[in-house]
């Protein structure tokens, strides 16, 4: 505020030597007028102290500090010009001089460079001195002849006639110089307030450890903050100017704005990943006027995430050792219960042959656990070709209408109404259907309701099993998949997970819904459509 009002008070200083300089000498030098100066000697003078009075204020101006001297000597200078205006009016003629309109210069003045109070201050002033010098004139204590007779009501009318303009061009100098005071302050407040939105703009953006890229409308990099200099190792003149396909080769020109994407760029010869969103960078009326990126650096993150799979992949293979090594005991026990007994050859026939079945049981389980675990855990080549998924699904479903685990009251009910080819391994998908279907009639074993049936669309295909029967408990449906969960007394585990197997392999999946316990559950087999 202090600094604005010493460039004022320097304002008004120069602003004296040009008006002096431009009338006065003007005024001077063509002499229009000039047979009314009883003394043009006094003239000269009088131009020649406006200009030492103009040096002499450069000299104090040095001298100040504070806004208070700055102010005072303000209204100093304004009074001390009123005052020159005067006598410069009582030089040239007085009433008829035609420089009486000095004064509200003087009072513009002051609104402009202090406030409104010193334009009704100037205003009085300028009016005191001005109808002072015409009553001196009028009663011939001061002697200035006019060229022209005039009366008192002339001298009366001219004095009421500069007050009322003195004092309006005081009030309206005085209103619009508030006025801008007022605007100049808020834009000042709204320029500091925008500056340190910017500039903490800009700290927040250089100091986020993702880097960060804005463009054009024509996809040109603008900025490239910190991180991303650090990232890419690339600096800001490397990058300005660029499109992001130039420094990110993985983004397509037909980018979505906020899709992450990821892909690889170069960093000093060697070949680092990077995850990145793209979004459209709007103004504030809501226009979009380019694109702003940000990624990130994800070598750390891929190592993790490589370190993180390791590890599920030990403790996967531990928990399925630790599963293997359970299913294989049972067997493995009343086989050798059995044998020890034969060895000691203390039972009966009967009894030996009775324990000769049971043996044979269990190796026939030791063979059929080793078998699902192979097909679950061994690659399975893949015959792909084109074939009817519903002629496989009715095969399947006649084969559970004639199996010896379907109970009397298990309903199965189908909608497959035509032909759906779809490209795959026939042999492998049906052995999905029937793992699925085996479990859904153990689901409703007791008695219930299995409805399968398909629908497609443009991407996929689902195939659904749905059945009323047990349902699966909250805390079970994310181990179903897992291979060798079981509540099953009999099962193995392993029939669910090879089902997802191949459909994984086939590019699908197997998703589940369930209510919980008694609310029946939902298996959808989805198959994506190859299109040509």
């Amino acid at each position: 505020m202090q600094t604005d009002l010493i460039k004022r008070v320097n304002a008004l200083i120069y602003i004296r030597v040009v008006i002096v300089t431009i009338l006065l000498d003007s005024f001077y030098i063509f002499r229009i007028g000039y047979d009314k100066l009883s003394s043009p000697q006094h003239l000269s003078y009088f131009i020649a102290s406006l200009y030492f009075l103009t040096i002499v204020y450069a000299l104090i101006m040095r001298r100040m500090k504070t806004k208070s001297e700055y102010t005072a000597f303000a209204y100093i200078q304004i009074m001390i010009d009123i005052v020159a205006e005067t006598m410069l009016i009582y030089m040239t003629g007085g009433i008829e001089s035609q420089f009486s309109f000095m004064y509200p210069l003087s009072i513009i003045s002051a609104g402009i460079i202090l406030n409104r109070r010193a334009c009704f201050v100037a205003a009085t002033l300028s009016s005191i001195f001005y109808g002072l010098l015409l009553d001196l004139q009028l009663y011939k204590i001061i002697l200035i002849s006019p060229d022209t007779a005039l009366s008192e009501k002339d001298f009366f009318y001219n004095i009421f006639a500069h007050f009322t303009a003195y004092y309006l061009v005081g009030y309206l100098s005085g209103y619009l110089s508030e006025k801008l005071h007022m605007a100049t302050q808020s834009l000042k407040e709204r320029d500091v307030v925008l500056s340190d939105l910017k500039a903490f703009s800009k700290y927040i953006i250089e100091s986020m450890p993702s880097g960060i890229f804005t463009t054009d409308m024509n996809r040109r990099i603008i900025s490239f903050n910190t991180a991303a200099q650090e990232i890419t190792k690339l600096s800001h003149p490397d990058v300005a100017g660029k499109t992001t396909e130039e420094i990110f080769p993985f983004i397509s020109t037909n980018q979505p704005a906020l899709e992450r994407v990821e892909g690889e760029i170069q960093r000093d010869g060697e070949t680092f990943p990077v995850g990145m969103r793209i979004s459209k960078l709007k103004d504030a009326s809501g226009n979009t006027i380019g694109q702003i990126g940000v990624f990130q650096d994800l070598t750390e993150l891929k190592a993790m995430e490589a370190e993180v799979k390791r590890k599920e992949k030990w403790a996967f293979i531990g928990e399925l050792s630790a599963s293997i090594a359970h299913e294989l005991r049972n067997p493995l026990a009343s086989l050798k219960g059995a044998i020890e007994m034969l060895r000691e050859k203390r039972v009966s026939q009967e009894h030996a042959d009775h324990l000769m079945t049971i043996a044979l049981s269990e190796m026939d389980r030791l063979n059929g656990i080793i078998t699902d675990f192979l097909l679950y855990a061994r690659p399975q080549e893949l015959n792909k070709k084109p074939f009817d998924l519903h002629e496989s699904l009715r095969n399947v479903v006649t084969l559970l209408q004639r199996s010896e685990s379907k109970g009397e009251n298990v309903t199965i009910s189908t909608t497959l109404d035509g032909s759906l080819f779809i490209n795959g391994d026939s042999k492998q998908i049906q052995q999905v259907f029937w793992n699925l279907g085996i479990n859904a009639m153990d689901a409703v074993s007791e008695g219930g309701d299995i409805d399968i049936y398909s629908r497609s669309n443009n991407n996929s295909v689902e195939v659904i099993f749905k059945d009323n029967g047990a349902g699966i408990s909250k805390s079970d449906i994310d181990k179903i998949f897992y291979p060798f969960f079981t509540t099953k007394e009999k099962g193995t585990g392993l029939g669910l997970s090879i089902a997802q197997k191949i459909a994984e392999e086939h590019g699908g999946k197997i998703a589940v819904e369930s209510g919980g316990i008694g609310r029946g559950t939902t298996f959808r087999v989805i198959f994506p459509v190859e299109t040509s």
